[in-house]
């Protein structure tokens, strides 16, 4: 895992945290499945996510409209109905504008 090469501001985040159902029940699979997706999304920036209880996974997009080609694609639907009978128990999904981005790597 790194963290995501982004270009320079401004583009777009998705913002999806999640508390799971118990069990795997083809979470995984399915999880990567939708990266591998994702990545080949036009608009797709990058991705980081972290889960230990809470889940937050942040997609990086260029614009709205990709992100709303993302959210419409078939098999993404089709996952988002899977997470919503039965991988989770809640979750949140925000999109926000990045303004500003900076950092460090060693």
């Amino acid at each position: 895992m790194s963290v995501a090469d982004t270009p320079e501001p401004p583009y777009y985040a998705v913002i999806f945290t999640s508390l799971r159902t118990e069990g795997d029940d083809g979470y995984g699979a399915m999880a990567a499945a939708m990266v591998e997706l994702a990545k080949r999304q036009p608009g797709y920036l990058g991705m980081e996510s972290a889960r230990d209880g809470l889940g937050i996974t942040v997609s990086y997009w260029k614009d709205l409209e990709s992100i709303a080609a993302w959210k419409a694609d078939a098999k993404h639907l089709a996952a988002q109905q899977a997470g919503r009978e039965r991988w989770y128990s809640s979750f949140k999904t925000r999109i926000a504008r990045v303004e500003r981005d900076y950092g460090f790597e060693r």
